[in-house]
């Protein structure tokens, strides 16, 4: 009798924690959802209505939109560096993390010496 006690209380244990465990899951997948949702929406730094271009952000914003376009990237201070100095200049950041400069005219205009983009 005692030896199925203890069975069905580790059975009880196991299933009380598989329960939890999917609850837990359950929760990061919800919370994955909505920052992921959230960070869509700001994702295109369209503030009260204004469109691309010059001036479409704040330069507080540059910051974050900057770490944003650079985060999938393997030169990671470099693109920081010169997004930053981009964003400084022309208060914009093209929404994705590569290309879409054509939204951002000033950002896609500003050339290096050598003729090179110079923003990433």
């Amino acid at each position: 009798m005692a030896m199925a006690t203890k069975k069905s209380l580790c059975v009880g244990l196991i299933l009380a924690m598989l329960l939890v465990s999917m609850v837990e899951a359950t929760q990061v997948v919800a919370k994955q959802s909505v920052d992921s949702s959230s960070s869509s929406s700001s994702q295109y730094h369209l503030d009260s209505g204004s469109s691309y271009g010059s001036g479409s952000l704040k330069s507080y914003q540059c910051g974050g939109q900057c770490n944003r376009r650079c985060s999938q990237t393997q030169y990671k201070k470099p693109c920081l560096f010169f997004c930053n100095k981009c964003c400084a200049k022309c208060l914009c950041v093209p929404p994705g993390y590569y290309g879409n400069k054509q939204v951002c005219p000033c950002y896609n205009n500003w050339k290096t010496k050598r003729g090179g983009p110079k923003c990433p």
